[in-house]
């Protein structure tokens, strides 16, 4: 395509041909061009020899009338084409005639719309006017002064009519008097918005050399038209020459859609489509870039050494080149537009940097806990101090990951490392609590375990003592060993009351194991035996038989055991008394505890027909409710039932054996097994035979469990 030809840029229907424009601007290089441009725009009456006076003035090559064929339309639409040999780079655009018969009298849409288009578009507007179309011509100038004056910006143009210059100044004036303003420029001057040159050209027709020596004159006008002193040089807000086609489009498709003519907002909209333009492009390349593409199939298999700074540098010669595309549209847009395109391209690399590089600052921190954990393992192997092999250790994990965190950054992210380096931190801490808990465990479980079991008064004080020692030895301890890691107090915090909750929860733990009711009651089985076969095991079980008062064994028995299950109710881990033993006592034992003091309870309802204790501290955690208790000691009094039965049986027994035998001494006969001895040396040896101690110890045994 010879560009000086020009291409259609709008057909006579009013369709915009994007595609042609878009080839126009790559084989001239238009866009290569910036700010550095000028857009030139004819218009004026059909057949009047625009299309002659830009091919002469612009070295351009549009479709002229043929004189010889009529005065017909030649230029349908609009028409642009590069002007040669010009600096700066100049576009001649070509407008259908204002007047066209070809479109009729009545149809004047098209030709309103190409004149505000003409307006919204070139720097510098040539009205053709002819002397024998005057009066059409200054109809067209009013209306290009309405259309200007409801524009945003400053518009200037060209008259080339020197001839009547005095005239049309003066007529220009009136039609200015005349428009109706927008309230904002009500008092403006014709000035304000016109630059107005008034040039007088010979006929082509007629005088043709003349002419071309006049416009030979003109041409020079339009060298250096933006630079100082130029025809343009004061142009304002001038969009770079990338944009122009989807500038050209938009205006357009304003006008043509009949709506208000906002250029301000047009530059907006230019200025987003060109920047994202741009941004997607340097983003495709980006992606597609060799040395990107080679930086990211090798950190697939792990940290690559200097990553950050690598693909920093690939990054920054895509960001550098966008900044100089977009560098004269709006700021606020293509700043937004470049936060996107170092977003995506972000993006595309921190998905790499996770898999590879970026295994140092992974959410998990799998490296960095791995290594501490098998370091540590190794320090305590050789016998290191438990503290100082943590510090070391976690030392010299950190200062690995703080360096793999500067090689791996990409610059432009912005990352800072603080945050994953204490995430991984609060991992190495978190692998440490076990170890700890483990310690308390290991201090807690099994004494907790006998301390219940044994059930003596100061039981939970015991406990309570027994908590608070390992506890605080736990926790002081573990700070000590965290003392190096550089993490809030508030994280420290939150695991030393981790691991006080911890040691409670073993004893809660054990607490509640041991208040199974099924254990409960084998515990107070096991105490009772205890205390009711105390004083069974001498060898004079006739010394036993005649003093022991198994009324007041049996009491001290069930005591024990009912201390037991009153220890076993509720985990007091506070040093508040509560009432549970004393209600338990006057509900189950009534008068016949043998207590070293007064519990004070004197009730009519039973105290044991609930689901909770009357004065048990908020802090206590109830294990067996006062029903739960009633029920285990009614079981537990059907199973000792039998023992105490049978003890009282024995001993009436043993009562009866023992006055037969006194009898027996007194008449110096003794009958045992059948045989008759006589003297008290054979009443004597009787009772002292194997058989009788072995068959008292038979009736003793039948007599301790029945389930």
């Amino acid at each position: 395509m010879k560009m000086e030809e020009g291409m259609q840029l709008i057909d006579e229907n009013g369709k915009f041909n994007m595609e042609g424009l878009q080839d126009f601007m790559t084989t001239t290089e238009f866009a290569q061009s910036h700010l550095s441009y000028a857009i030139v725009a004819i218009i004026g009456s059909q057949s009047s020899g625009k299309s002659t006076l830009l091919n002469q003035t612009f070295h351009t090559n549009f479709e002229e009338m043929d004189a010889y064929k009529g005065r017909g339309q030649t230029t349908k639409g609009i028409w642009i084409a590069k002007c040669s040999d010009i600096d700066p780079f100049t576009i001649a655009m070509d407008f259908e005639g204002t007047d066209s018969n070809q479109r009729g009298e009545e149809d004047t849409a098209f030709e309103k719309q190409s004149t505000l288009f003409a307006l919204a578009v070139a720097d510098i507007v040539l009205i053709n006017m002819q002397w024998p179309r005057l009066a059409l011509a200054m109809q067209l100038l009013a209306h290009i002064v309405e259309f200007s004056v409801s524009l945003v910006p400053h518009v200037e143009f060209e008259t080339p009519l020197e001839y009547l210059e005095t005239a049309l100044l003066e007529d220009i004036e009136k039609i200015w008097v005349t428009v109706t303003e927008p309230e904002t420029h009500e008092s403006a001057l014709l000035s304000d918005f016109f630059k107005v040159e008034i040039t007088a050209l010979s006929s082509y027709e007629f005088e043709e050399e003349k002419f071309k020596q006049q416009v030979a004159q003109l041409r020079q006008r339009f060298v250096h038209s933006i630079y100082p002193g130029g025809l343009v040089s004061e142009r304002r807000e001038v969009e770079p020459a990338s944009a122009f086609s989807i500038r050209a489009e938009m205006i357009w498709q304003t006008i043509k859609d009949n709506k208000d003519l906002d250029l301000p907002d047009l530059k907006v909209m230019v200025a987003t489509v060109r920047c994202e333009e741009v941004s997607e492009e340097k983003l495709k390349r980006f992606t597609s870039d060799k040395d990107w593409l080679a930086m990211k199939e090798a950190v697939q298999a792990g940290p690559v050494s200097g990553f950050g700074g690598k693909v920093s540098s690939i990054l920054e010669n895509y960001i550098s080149e966008y900044d100089m595309e977009v560098n004269y549209f709006d700021q606020e847009v293509r700043n937004a537009k470049r936060g996107q395109l170092l977003s995506k391209a972000l993006m595309v690399a921190d998905i790499s940097f996770s898999f590879g590089a970026g295994l140092y600052h992974s959410i998990d921190g799998i490296l960095v806990v791995k290594s501490f954990k098998a370091r540590l393992e190794e320090s305590l192997n050789e016998g290191q101090e438990y503290a100082a092999s943590i510090r070391l250790c976690s030392e010299s994990c950190i200062h690995e990951f703080d360096q793999g965190c500067e090689d791996a950054a990409i610059r432009q992210s912005g990352w800072n490392a603080s945050k994953f380096r204490e995430e991984v931190i609060f991992y190495m801490l978190s692998e440490l609590v076990p170890m700890y808990e483990k310690q308390l465990t290991h201090a807690l479980e099994k004494r907790v375990e006998s301390l219940i079991e044994a059930g003596e008064r100061d039981t939970w004080a015991s406990i309570r003592d027994l908590l608070e020692c390992n506890t605080e030895a736990t926790v002081s301890e573990f700070s000590d060993a965290v003392a190096s890691f550089e993490l809030p107090s508030s994280a420290i915090d939150t695991k030393l009351q981790h691991l006080r909750e911890y040691a409670r929860n073993i004893v809660e733990k054990k607490a509640r194991e041991a208040a199974d009711a099924e254990r409960v009651l084998m515990h107070m089985m096991d105490r009772f035996t205890r205390f009711f076969n105390l004083d069974e095991m001498p060898i004079s079980w006739y010394h036993f038989t005649t003093e022991k008062n198994i009324d007041e064994i049996e009491r001290n028995a069930l005591s024990a055991s009912l201390k037991f299950l009153s220890i076993i109710a509720a985990i007091r881990l506070d040093d508040t008394p509560d009432q549970i033993e004393n209600v338990l006592f006057s509900s189950l034992m009534g008068r016949n505890v043998p207590s070293s003091r007064d519990t004070g309870i004197r009730t009519t309802t039973d105290p044991l027909a609930s689901d909770t204790w009357e004065e048990v501290s908020p802090k206590a955690t109830t294990l067996l409710k006062p029903e739960d208790c009633k029920s285990l000691w009614m079981k537990f009094k059907e199973n000792v039932e039998f023992m105490v039965t049978s003890a009282r049986s024995s001993q009436d027994a043993r009562r009866r054996t023992r006055r037969e035998i006194l009898a027996g001494l007194a008449a110096g006969v003794v009958v045992v097994g059948g045989v008759v001895a006589v003297g008290p040396a054979a009443a004597v040896a009787a009772v002292t035979r194997p058989a009788v101690v072995t068959a008292f110890r038979t009736v003793a045994t039948r007599a301790i469990f029945r389930f």
